[in-house]
């Protein structure tokens, strides 16, 4: 029962997230090739669909993208794919065309909003610390500048400890081992 609500509310989540701007963009475009999000800033990931394609696979085209998209079939009766627009791209209307002139569409670009006056970043746009990567974390021993050599005094006493140990339970167990032999011959 948990999954199958799970999956009722998210797929009411995505009718009414992505619904309204999937109408709007096949509308918008007067053909039958569709492009969510309607309007997308250069740089941005977008996803297309086209309907009324017989075919089992297609490549979509357009000066807005960076690549040739590739289509494959979705859960409908379309074929629908994933590109990315142009990053140096500026704002207007570019022509999508699917399998050469057959189905057509546009994608209406955006300019990127600048941050309002004041504004900071939420987040570093770069790593502000010592990565622990490589030596698994030496980066921060190695930023303050002193360098450690061997273990130090402690670990030292309680190795050989350890090590004695070791010694005299191996020693003992050869002695028993030899008294066994010698008692029963």
């Amino acid at each position: 029962m948990g999954k199958r609500r799970l999956a009722l509310c998210a797929g009411v989540l995505t009718v009414t997230a992505f619904g309204p701007a999937a109408c709007a963009a096949y509308a918008a475009d007067g053909g039958d090739v569709s492009v969510v999000p309607a309007a997308p800033v250069p740089g941005a990931d977008i996803a297309l669909r086209v309907t009324g394609c017989d075919a089992r696979e297609a490549v979509a085209q357009s000066p807005a993208l960076v690549s040739d998209a590739r289509l494959t079939p979705d859960d409908g009766d379309g074929l629908a794919g994933d590109g990315r627009v142009r990053s140096t791209l500026t704002a207007g209307t570019y022509t999508v065309t699917v399998d050469g002139t057959e189905h057509k569409g546009t994608v209406e670009v955006v300019r990127k909003q600048a941050p309002a006056a004041g504004a900071e970043p939420s987040a570093h746009p770069s790593p502000v610390a010592p990565v622990n990567a490589g030596g698994g974390g030496a980066a921060r021993v190695f930023a303050d500048g002193r360098e450690r050599h061997g273990p130090g005094a402690a670990q030292t006493v309680v190795a050989l400890a350890l090590a004695g140990t070791a010694a005299l339970t191996v020693h003992r167990a050869a002695r028993r081992q030899a008294r066994r032999g010698r008692g029963t011959g």
